[in-house]
């Protein structure tokens, strides 16, 4: 697709942001659908100035990213209530000229987990108590699931905390009684990602074959955490789906058409494999 004074403006806003890997996902997808939109990455420090700056040249999306998930709120003109709840925007949308905000993560979770199990009444325990893990705990939430949050003794209040918000139990991430009874374990932590790719975040030995475990890193392609579960016997589920449907669920919002998802997953595994 030729950019053109028709062409709509879409992009990421972060800092840093040379890692992301958005633009080459939706720039693939624009062109596989032949629309007439671009998607471009910004390192921001100015939130505000940036919203103003979404306001002014009528840009049609943002994909927020750490560190202005909470920032941006107090910029927009409607929250969408569950991104409210969760306290983090990820993705908004410019409809002439009003801004709302949303959150994606939780949805990309859901849809990535709810294509191997349904969740409600599941028992399921997250592992980490932080912004990740709060969209995905809402998430879990929203889809009457049974949740409990372990996170580790020096951070216990982070846990308590989201517990509370959500309604759910917690539990000392050394004591793993709820991992070992849960039908889903997620790693909602950052243990497995570099400089930590050799660790995990529990003892993979403590996991039963007939239990679903879900890795929330996505480079590594496949964690050590996740090999070890497979090699339990466990259904494992790499990060890259939560990474690659939340962005999709944004596709959706801001086209309005459905997203070419598997062209989309070819391209975000391509480069987490070092592929153009």
């Amino acid at each position: 697709m030729q950019i053109n004074a028709s062409t709509q403006l879409c992009g990421i806003i972060g800092n840093p942001i040379a890692h992301s890997l958005s633009p080459a996902i939706h720039n693939a997808a624009f062109e596989k659908l032949n629309l007439n939109y671009a998607y471009l990455a910004f390192d921001v420090t100015d939130v505000a100035g940036a919203i103003r700056g979404m306001r002014a040249l009528n840009i049609r999306g943002f994909s927020v990213t750490i560190p202005h998930k909470l920032a941006v709120i107090s910029e927009l003109d409607e929250i969408d209530p569950v991104a409210r709840q969760i306290g983090a925007v990820n993705t908004v949308v410019n409809d002439n000229g009003h801004l709302k905000g949303y959150n994606t993560d939780w949805t990309g979770f859901v849809r990535s987990l709810e294509a191997f199990t349904p969740i409600q009444h599941k028992k399921v325990a997250i592992l980490g108590a932080g912004g990740a893990a709060r969209a995905i705990a809402f998430g879990i939430k929203q889809r009457q699931g049974q949740l409990t949050i372990l996170n580790r003794e020096v951070e216990i209040e982070m846990a308590q905390n989201l517990a509370a918000d959500v309604g759910c139990a917690w539990e000392n991430l050394s004591l793993l009684d709820a991992v070992q009874a849960a039908d889903i374990v997620v790693n909602a932590t950052s243990v497995g990602m570099h400089p930590l790719e050799n660790d995990t975040v529990i003892d993979s030995r403590l996991l039963r074959p007939t239990q679903i475990v879900y890795d929330i890193v996505y480079n590594p392609l496949e964690t050590k955490f996740l090999r070890q579960a497979k090699q339990q016997g466990c259904r494992i589920i790499p990060g890259y789906e939560m990474l690659l449907l939340q962005g999709v669920a944004q596709f959706e919002m801001w086209t309005g058409q459905p997203a070419p998802i598997d062209l989309m997953r070819t391209v975000l595994i391509n480069r987490l494999k070092g592929k153009s």
